[in-house]
């Protein structure tokens, strides 16, 4: 894929006391570039136990490909594009929640535990735009996965 048309990605999942952090650390690094520092923030829960938020945040060009790559291995990525009018909102925000257990095994999934949020590029603004655009990236990096 030549041009990323992708302002930025950001990733993101919870550490609930009950998980092994390295293990959802390494489910979040399979959609990640080796060179990615993950942001780490503590919070609580309801009963107060502790809650890791990590997350990154994917800006350079090349960092996005290697995510948007990553995602375009899902099995079933027709079926994504045909959801990216539900998964793109009006201010151009591509959605997708993605199975957690599955990435630790580096594997790509819809399912939860593991949001995936990107902001497409699109002018105008707009929400079709955005889908047009989104549809284009995910075909080109689905194609060159098959070679």
């Amino acid at each position: 894929m030549s041009a990323v048309p992708f302002h930025y990605v950001d990733l993101r999942t919870f550490c609930y006391s009950t998980e092994d952090e390295k293990r959802v650390e390494a489910a979040l690094r399979t959609f990640l570039p080796d060179d990615v520092d993950i942001e780490r923030e503590e919070s609580e829960g309801h009963h107060g136990d502790r809650i890791l938020v990590l997350s990154a945040r994917l800006e350079r060009a090349d960092e996005m490909r290697h995510a948007l790559s990553k995602l375009a291995e899902f099995e079933d990525i027709d079926r994504l594009m045909d959801e990216l009018d539900q998964r793109i909102d009006e201010n151009c925000a591509f959605f997708i929640q993605l199975d957690k257990q599955a990435a630790f095994n580096g594997d790509v999934e819809l399912g939860s535990g593991l949001m995936f949020r990107a902001k497409v590029e699109a002018y105008p603004a707009k929400k079709e735009k955005a889908v047009t655009a989104a549809r284009e990236a995910l075909t080109e990096l689905a194609e060159e996965g098959e070679l």
